[in-house]
């Protein structure tokens, strides 16, 4: 048997190096897991549901770029956001006696107002059905649709180093290339049914009707912003309008602006609402997505199971700059008004 098994690896010699370079890697990865005392909380899948036989109180992770979308386009890039999931643990918990409180830990720069407002919803929802306490911690930043969903929570509280406001709409930016088209000598015909139906072509110059209609969209869009931090914050429209200008606060500008409650540790946040809403008794649950990935992402993370999986398949093709432009221009063509800060911490 011996000689049979060690014949088997001289034939094989390829997959025995991988044996002993895959036993090395999941040995190191779980020591350093180890090493680190790395939680992995309560990890619930996409179809599962919260259970707990104890009073809790519920702790989500809202980070990521905010957005409806299950894909990896550059609006929903990374997989760290999972909306749907967030929504079906929100109704889990409204629904769940045990529940008794609810802690969102924000670190997002904003996204799509309908992902935004969705969420938003869902939080309003939680509060007018259970009367129970909603906190926001917010850790490096929680711009736009990041302030957008903390707005109805009973207190906010950042980080001394985090970033917020940035309370304002955008369309990102749209990109003309008509003249450098027609130095090249390239034509192009678009027919549509109305002289605004291909609004935003870049083979097309923008008329000051189309801006006109872009720009009440934006602005529609932005009174609801408005309006949501008024009646969430207790401050006057006129006193919103004059700091929603779409800057980016500090935490000492925030809180002066009383876009903020406190500044203090996510420890400090979880001690102030135990005492302020007497829940001493119920203990903190942090759940987080379970996306059911592979044992290299799961101990290593995805973006290096991913760069193992490029150097070992070479499938990781570089794009020219051409496609690197025509990807950029195409992306950013589209008109997904966003509560999304353009300036990253």
């Amino acid at each position: 048997m011996m000689f049979k098994i060690s014949g088997f690896f001289n034939k094989y010699k390829g997959l025995k190096v991988f044996l002993i370079i895959f036993a090395v890697i999941l040995g190191i990865s779980v020591l350093i897991k180890f090493a680190l005392g790395e939680s992995q909380g309560n990890t619930i899948g996409e179809s599962g549901k919260i259970s707990v036989s104890h009073d809790y109180i519920g702790q989500l992770d809202v980070s990521g770029t905010i957005t409806e979308a299950e894909d990896n386009s550059m609006l929903s890039s990374g997989s760290t956001y999972h909306h749907k999931w967030l929504l079906n643990r929100i109704a889990d918990m409204r629904d769940d006696e045990k529940n008794k409180g609810l802690m969102l830990v924000v670190n997002t720069p904003g996204g799509s107002v309908y992902a935004s407002d969705e969420l938003y919803l869902a939080i309003k929802d939680y509060k007018r059905k259970t009367n129970r306490p909603v906190y926001s911690y917010m850790k490096t930043q929680a711009t736009s649709g990041g302030y957008y969903i903390s707005a109805p929570c009973d207190r906010i509280v950042i980080n001394r180093n985090g970033w917020t406001g940035s309370i304002g709409v955008t369309m990102g930016t749209m990109y003309n290339i008509k003249g450098l088209l027609d130095k090249m000598g390239v034509k192009t015909v678009t027919v549509t049914s109305g002289r605004n139906k291909a609004m935003g072509s870049m083979a097309e110059e923008m008329t000051k009707e189309q801006k006109d209609i872009l720009q009440s969209l934006v602005d529609e869009a932005y009174d609801q912003f408005v309006e949501i931090v008024s009646e969430g914050r207790k401050l006057s429209k006129a006193k919103v309008r004059k700091i929603a200008d779409g800057r980016i606060y500090s935490a000492k500008q925030a809180k002066a602006h009383k876009l903020v409650d406190e500044i203090a540790t996510l420890d400090a946040a979880k001690s102030d609402m135990r005492n302020r809403y007497d829940l001493k008794d119920a203990e903190f649950e942090e759940f987080r997505y379970d996306g059911e990935k592979g044992i290299l992402s799961g101990l290593l993370g995805e973006s290096v199971s991913k760069l193992i999986n490029n150097k070992l398949t070479g499938k990781k093709t570089p794009l020219t700059e051409v496609e690197q432009l025509k990807a950029l221009m195409t992306e950013s063509q589209g008109f997904t008004v966003t509560y999304m800060s353009s300036v990253r911490h």
